[in-house]
């Protein structure tokens, strides 16, 4: 992170802050079609989804724990949440998204952002993977059916980001090419879509209120399925981008305090008439992108956005979409992780992660919903992972000389799908008397492990022959003297 001057915010700096205030802008000018976009796909008013992200960026950007990260509605929130406007009405999203925030809030305190540490590396691949690939079928919509003019605006937008930056950083690339498309198409009068053809701007700032709903147990037993699925998707979504963002700018962030402020967020953005949000991924990847590193881009993308709508309204709703869409066709390249789809990669690459990696991409993909890509993708590789592991555990025996005594040598991770064939490796008719089972070089992690050695034991006691365990480690020694014996009755 980039500092100032030692105790003062990095964003203090004029060079920071300069950066910072020119991403925000751009970030903002992007946020703008989109938010009207999923406030359509909600079945709300346009200034809804604004309201939200306006809210949603300002208050983040304070109580959030990833700087830099941009939060506003999204399409996943939307997705979630169209049902519920579609049969009671906007009152009842409001009461929904405040109690989805109030849920965020909860589950950030009891620290649901250490779950994070269970996403396998490949399912994040997949999961940036598939944002590419969402980023770019988002945009194929606005390059059908359109005049034939948008084709080369939009390649030579692309082609004045790429080759903008090989001569100067000073302003974001993006940024000049929105305004020379905007300038050339107005200046020209060339009919092609504009961000105005998208909704009405607002011309005033939210005001706060509660939701007109029956404060009754009805009303929320109604709004709390969709208050839980709302939470746990933006909470998803949000941890995700933070881990992504983690990554590419090389900085923690404070997960907990992410998740809080997303709660925090949502309910701000509920009681002023938003329809709730997440971080936005997308938004994001152009925050980071231009270089933007602190707090102050996430605010100023939420106070340009009202800006723009209300004073310069008439103005930005002459932003022709193909620059926008240049924007985020760039965004979806650079995002996009090449290298793990490279020929070497694949060759070297284990089946298994593979296989990890193409589902996240195929059900993301498929459903239009991140979260429930990388749930499928985290199971599937756990499974993958237990089976692998399931085959690490080997049973060799020694017998003594004398042939009264018999050790068996027990290795590897013992749980439930390595012990279930433990039971068979044993010879409880042909073994002397004496068995030893040393658990020296094993680790016993569940109870399914603990009810296979008591089988073990059950059946050479049945033979009148005594079993002594030993090796154990204390962690083992600990759960086998607590729940040997009791998960059978004892029989």
């Amino acid at each position: 992170m980039r500092s100032a001057r030692p105790g003062r915010p990095a964003w203090l700096s004029p060079k920071v802050a300069r950066t910072e205030i020119l991403s925000g802008l751009v970030v903002a000018l992007a946020l703008i079609p989109e938010a009207i976009s999923f406030s359509i796909i909600a079945g709300v008013d346009p200034r809804v989804g604004l309201f939200a992200s306006f809210t949603m960026a300002v208050v983040i950007a304070v109580v959030g724990g990833r700087p830099a990260m941009i939060s506003a509605a999204t399409g996943a929130i939307a997705l979630v949440i169209a049902p519920l406007v579609r049969e009671h009405g906007l009152s009842y999203l409001i009461a929904t998204v405040i109690l989805g925030g109030l849920i965020q809030v909860a589950l950030g305190a009891l620290g649901v952002a250490r779950l994070m540490r269970f996403v396998p590396r490949s399912v994040m691949v997949g999961f940036v993977n598939a944002l590419a690939i969402l980023i770019f079928m988002a945009r194929v919509p606005e390059l059908t059916g359109v005049p034939w003019i948008v084709y080369p605006l939009v390649a030579g937008a692309l082609a004045l980001m790429v080759a903008l930056p090989r001569l100067t950083r000073v302003v974001p690339a993006p940024l000049i090419s929105i305004i020379a498309l905007t300038a050339l198409t107005v200046g020209a009068h060339l009919a092609v879509p504009t961000v105005g053809d998208r909704g009405a701007l607002p011309s005033a700032l939210p005001v706060p209120g509660l939701p007109d709903v029956p404060p009754t147990w009805a009303t929320l037993t109604l709004i709390a399925p969709y208050a839980l699925a709302f939470a746990l998707v933006g909470l998803m979504e949000s941890l995700m981008t933070a881990k992504l963002v983690d990554d590419i700018t090389d900085t923690r962030s404070g997960k907990t305090r992410e998740s809080i402020g997303q709660g925090i967020a949502n309910i701000v953005t509920g009681v002023f008439g938003g329809m709730g949000g997440c971080a936005m991924i997308g938004q994001t990847m152009i925050n980071v992108r231009n270089g933007a590193r602190t707090r102050l881009s996430t605010f100023c993308a939420g106070a340009f956005l009202m800006v723009l709508c209300i004073a310069f309204g008439p103005l930005v709703s002459r932003i022709p979409m193909a620059a926008l869409v240049a924007v985020m066709i760039l965004v979806s390249f650079a995002t996009f992780d090449w290298h793990s789809v490279a020929p070497a990669t694949l060759k070297r690459m284990p089946a298994g992660e593979l296989t990890v990696m193409a589902l996240t991409v195929a059900v993301v993909v498929s459903t239009h919903n991140l979260a429930i890509g990388v749930v499928a993708g985290s199971l599937t590789a756990m499974v993958i992972f237990a089976r692998r592991v399931a085959h690490l555990a080997e049973v060799t025996a020694v017998t003594d000389p004398d042939g009264r005594q018999v050790i068996y040598a027990v290795t590897g991770q013992l749980f439930f799908a390595s012990s279930n064939d433990l039971v068979t490796q044993f010879d409880y008719t042909g073994d002397p008397d004496q068995v030893v089972i040393d658990l020296s070089d094993a680790h016993i992690w569940d109870a399914s492990t603990v009810a296979a050695l008591d089988a073990v034991q059950a059946k050479y006691a049945a033979r009148g022959k005594a079993v002594q365990i030993i090796g154990l480690n204390g962690a083992s020694a600990k759960m086998h003297a607590t729940l040997s014996g009791e998960l059978t009755g004892g029989h």
